[in-house]
């Protein structure tokens, strides 16, 4: 692995074949950055990368894996910075959830998964991440949680409030013991999105109740503006929702 840096600065966007993910990857190639994007679906992740140069940016480097696999994310992340640089930011957008969300219907296997995509991956992913930035002298972490986590939901379920409220301590112990090497971390806390995350409810809505949402650029378009943010600037916490919602 290199941590040479590229000219441009570099973003890793995980999650970035659909939703919230690939509205971030569009916006920040757009933005004139390098753009790495990872998820599970090669198909799902060259859509984004079309959507992209039909934008106008440059296409970016696809890399396919299932964050729950610490050797792929390992590896990603070294491909990523021999052929683009150290990564300069850093978004994790990949989530999940499950329609089984009750004490009295859910697997704690399952359970276990959730934890392990949106949380325990996100901490692996910015440990890759951190020595390139130390060397540089900073970084820009924006770890994409949920209003879920800072105002209880219910429905959102057990395991993925859990798990999302964990990235509240991730983002904070970033902060607190990074800040001082020009690492900033953003714990955004976004309302309802109107994407393919929906299909995991236990009842999808219907298109009134879409139409009042966030979109997936709504989302992006704030985390465009935390990573163009002056560097001595941190936000902490973001909560995002669809007025009057």
């Amino acid at each position: 692995m290199t941590t040479n840096r590229s000219p441009r600065r570099v973003a890793w966007i995980t999650g970035g074949g659909s939703g919230t993910g690939r509205a971030v990857a569009v916006r920040a190639a757009a933005s004139g950055r390098a753009v790495a994007i990872s998820g599970r679906r090669t198909e799902a992740l060259e859509e984004t990368s079309a959507q992209i140069v039909a934008a106008g940016g440059e296409a970016p480097l696809i890399v396919p894996l299932d964050v729950r696999d610490p050797e792929a994310l390992a590896a990603a992340h070294s491909r990523v910075a021999a052929e683009l640089g150290a990564v300069d930011d850093l978004v994790l957008a990949a989530g999940v959830n499950t329609p089984q969300r009750t004490w009295a219907d859910q697997s704690i296997t399952e359970f276990a998964a959730i934890v392990e995509t949106n949380l325990t991956a996100a901490a692996r992913a910015v440990d890759l991440v951190l020595p390139g930035m130390r060397e540089s002298g900073g970084g820009t972490i924006v770890v994409v949680s949920s209003i879920s986590a800072w105002r209880l939901s219910p429905g959102a379920g057990v395991a993925y409030t859990a798990s999302k409220r964990g990235l509240k301590a991730l983002t904070e112990t970033l902060n607190g013991q990074e800040g001082r090497a020009g690492i900033r971390a953003t714990l955004l806390l976004p309302g309802d999105i109107d994407s393919e995350f929906l299909r995991l409810r236990p009842e999808e809505p219907g298109e009134a109740e879409r139409a009042r949402m966030l979109t997936p650029d709504d989302v992006a378009s704030t985390v465009q503006c935390v990573l163009d943010l002056p560097a001595h600037i941190t936000v902490d916490e973001l909560v995002v929702s669809p007025t009057g919602f």
